[in-house]
């Protein structure tokens, strides 16, 4: 990493956000409370926070052919959303081909990069900073999943079908069959039983 770049991971340290305005993820309240959750992990401003987007596309172009790629793409957000949207500083960490998508078979794809970011977790990595020309203990963390309904439940191993598709509002809908073509559906109770 150039010196120049390494001055910006700790961007997201020395932004001055604007009350109720919402420009990068540290303006949001799961960015604060992970850092009140965590302060180990948010006082060294140099750690990595993730987020890991995954989505299918179809190589050949054409839907009709039976075959679908998954990309797997780490994002750093310690950067500003001017720089870590940029396609230079988002990270291919794996293709995932095959005829059909992985459905279920995804974790067994994923682990070994389960496996680094889980010791980029516990125990960290000994990394040379050039811009403070020093070495530290690097952690990761990764923060959020980026990805569309069907991707969701893939990768959190929640059926995005039937009656319970919606783990946000889970038991707090009323789910029901419909009666000619047996597709499940459902909608919200009142939001003054949400508040009980």
């Amino acid at each position: 990493m150039s010196p120049r770049t390494a001055e910006h991971m700790t961007w997201h340290q020395s932004y001055d956000a604007v009350d109720g305005v919402m420009v990068h993820p540290s303006d949001g309240e799961a960015w604060k409370h992970f850092n009140s959750v965590h302060p180990h992990f948010s006082a060294e401003s140099r750690n990595v926070r993730l987020g890991l987007c995954t989505d299918e596309f179809n190589s050949f172009g054409s839907f009709a052919a039976p075959y679908s790629c998954w990309l797997v793409i780490l994002t750093v957000y310690n950067l500003s959303s001017g720089m870590c949207m940029r396609s230079k500083f988002m990270f291919l960490s794996m293709v995932i081909p095959g005829p059909s998508s992985p459905v279920w078979n995804i974790g067994v794809c994923l682990r070994p990069l389960i496996d680094e970011l889980a010791q980029l977790w516990s125990s960290g990595a000994l990394t040379y900073d050039i811009s403070r020309k020093q070495n530290f203990l690097m952690r990761a963390a990764l923060m959020w999943t980026i990805n569309d309904f069907p991707a969701y439940g893939m990768l959190s191993g929640w059926s995005t079908h039937g009656k319970l598709a919606c783990l946000y509002y889970m038991e707090n809908k009323k789910a029901f069959t419909l009666t000619n073509r047996g597709k499940a559906s459902f909608f919200l109770l009142s939001p003054s039983f949400l508040a009980t």
